[in-house]
């Protein structure tokens, strides 16, 4: 099936202090970054291996501000109160609480932080990840 996005690549966040929010992550993702180079650090993550991307934010493009931005990337995980107050115990700060978009259901669930470096990063619990994750269809691994 053709489409015009075929998936997420690079999730790419700016931090002020490169060495700090590169342990920070370290800490949290329980893996050193694959990928090194003077202003950028690249960590794998995930079931499909996607890319985080840190950059040192005095390469941020013209007109960024210091302020969480209006787009929140959610990521799979498997216990959404455990991996919130973990994000939380390392200092980010409770950007949305926890909330069942799926009517109660438990299907959508979301909550998101801002990193100590002023990134939103999102969490969630997602049917449809683990739907596609344990899917037999050709392409979706």
């Amino acid at each position: 099936m053709e489409t015009t996005l075929r998936g997420l690549t690079t999730l790419s966040f700016y931090a002020a202090d490169l060495e700090a929010a590169t342990q920070w992550y370290t800490g949290f993702l329980k893996i050193a970054p694959y990928f090194k180079v003077p202003g950028y650090v690249e960590f794998r993550i995930g079931d499909y291996q996607h890319e985080l991307g840190i950059i040192d934010s005095k390469y941020a493009p013209d007109g960024a501000t210091g302020n969480p931005g209006g787009a929140v990337v959610y990521w799979h995980v498997d216990n959404l109160q455990e991996t919130l107050d973990k994000l939380l115990s390392l200092g980010a700060t409770l950007y949305q609480p926890i909330n069942d978009r799926s009517g109660g259901k438990g299907a959508f669930v979301t909550a998101s932080v801002v990193d100590p470096f002023g990134n939103i990063l999102g969490i969630m619990t997602n049917i449809h990840y683990l739907d596609i994750l344990t899917s037999n269809k050709p392409g979706l691994h």
